[in-house]
């Protein structure tokens, strides 16, 4: 055998390797229950035209959303202790033992403005394009 047949069996294994530990999670997510319920999945996965029976893909959209909300709150929770330290700092006179963190609504928008979140936030650029096409409609007689 020589080296190029030997590295296509390598990777054969890792794609067996790969499509079996897919396979266990997808297993996996029929045993686990998700923050999120599925129901409100559905509700939204259907909204947005996409219909689909397989409970074990309603929970990974779950999961997948959310790991992305935890990823935004613990930005912005970054933010408000960043911007509440600053407002300590600037009071230091009063004293202000309060420890009590308020989230803001702009401790929400910087994190969402974060460029690893905004990557996942914004909408496709075909969306913009389409948002501004304007359709004609001609009739040929």
């Amino acid at each position: 055998m020589n080296q190029g047949q030997q590295s296509k069996q390598g990777n054969r294994h890792d794609d067996d390797d790969d499509d079996a530990a897919l396979s266990e999670f997808l297993a996996s997510l029929m045993d686990y229950t998700p923050t999120i319920p599925d129901e409100l999945v559905e509700h939204y996965l259907a909204k947005s035209g996409f219909q689909c029976p397989d409970v074990r893909l309603v929970r990974l959209v779950a999961v997948a959303t959310q790991k992305f909300i935890g990823e935004v709150a613990t930005n912005a929770l970054q933010h408000c202790k960043a911007r509440q330290a600053a407002v300590v700092k600037d009071k230091r006179d009063k004293q202000q033992k309060d420890k009590r963190l308020i989230l803001a609504m702009e401790d929400l928008s910087k994190a969402l403005r974060e460029p690893v979140l905004a990557a996942r936030v914004t909408a496709p650029e075909y969306y913009y394009l389409a948002k501004n096409l304007t359709c004609y409609s001609y009739t040929v007689e």
